[in-house]
């Protein structure tokens, strides 16, 4: 089968290669998924570029956490799938439900085990869920990182309620996924980037405020502007250094700021006094579990949302997506198709 390999000791995006590899064998226990799709994510430049958390690469790995596509075989122990079955990877092979445990570490794809860009893939029947039956197959591998983790947010950890206001930073995967997921719910939504245009593609999905952060260097009085001079129910931090102060200023007493990403650097100087002043709660998100994407693919079948697909790059130019979604031009999702 065809495939794309991280090979290991090197830190640049010269490490991907593509290459012939056996086709996987499924256990007793596995689905074998003929991919149509692949997503990417920030995440996946931190793997390539040898500056993602836990143990450098040992082996050439296989990249992205993110696909979809069809059962072609099963186990024989499998009873949560058929061959023909529609289905996406979960981020974690290991975290069905409840709290993340020490357990659950590891068993992320892409990392430190093989991912989904490749013509087929074996995985546990426990680390794959059934796509919505309206979602295309690009659509549907946006979801298993980026959405999951707007929805563990938002949902799953702040259960946001209709008419509250949430703020996310920037037009990425994540906060573009979790604006939709919030506007289908009933919340209002304020949203930033450096980009007008890409401001206008948020107000065509429902953004009800929206912040140039280049104009506007002091973005975090414009929220509390835009939401009567409350600030936000909720975050989308996904900045790191730069924004973070800021998303404390944005959001208002007692809500919760989700700590997501750290595009922007890792380390921050916070004035504390003025965190503990605003009586919120500043937590790290780290994806989901099989639940919480069961639990939003039913939410989203529900509303009709479509994920926002960017671009798709044929699997012949999957060095073409990395470098388009590393430039940071994307709006949504970018995918690699099958």
């Amino acid at each position: 089968m065809r495939a794309y390999e991280i090979q290991p000791g090197i830190k640049s995006l010269d490490a991907l290669r593509r290459v012939d590899r056996p086709e996987p064998q499924p256990g007793p226990s596995d689905v074998m998924i003929r991919v149509r799709a692949a997503g990417l994510n920030r995440r996946d430049h931190s793997v390539i570029h040898g500056v993602y958390a836990g143990p450098p690469l040992t082996r050439p790995m296989i990249p992205l956490s993110d696909g979809a596509g069809e059962v072609v075989a099963v186990g024989a122990e499998v009873r949560r799938f058929k061959v023909g079955d529609r289905v996406a990877s979960c981020f974690f092979q290991r975290w069905n439900d409840g709290p993340f445990t020490a357990s659950v570490r590891g068993s992320e794809l892409g990392a430190q085990n093989d991912g989904m860009l490749a013509e087929l893939v074996a995985l546990n029947e426990n680390g794959v869920v059934a796509i919505p039956g309206l979602l295309s197959f690009e659509e549907a591998a946006t979801l298993p990182c980026a959405a999951v983790t707007a929805w563990h947010a938002l949902f799953a950890r702040g259960g946001l309620k209709p008419g509250e206001w949430v703020l996310a930073l920037g037009t990425g995967g994540v906060s573009v996924a979790g604006l939709q997921l919030a506007k289908a719910a009933g919340a209002r939504v304020v949203i930033t980037s450096s980009s007008d245009a890409k401001l206008e593609r948020a107000r065509a999905l429902g953004a009800e405020g929206m912040v140039n952060y280049k104009t506007t260097p002091d973005w975090p009085t414009e929220v509390l502007r835009l939401t009567d001079g409350q600030g936000a129910h909720q975050v989308l931090e996904v900045g790191g250094s730069a924004t973070l102060p800021g998303a404390i200023e944005a959001v208002r007493p007692g809500g919760w700021i989700h700590q997501i990403g750290f595009v922007s650097g890792r380390e921050v100087a916070l004035n504390l006094p003025r965190f503990v002043a605003k009586d919120a709660t500043w937590r790290g998100v780290y994806v989901g579990s099989r639940a919480m994407f069961e639990a939003m693919n039913a939410a989203i079948a529900a509303s009709r949302v479509r994920p926002v697909v960017d671009r798709v790059f044929p699997f012949e130019e999957a060095r073409a997506a990395y470098e388009y979604q590393g430039s940071g031009a994307h709006f949504g999702k970018v995918v690699i198709a099958l």
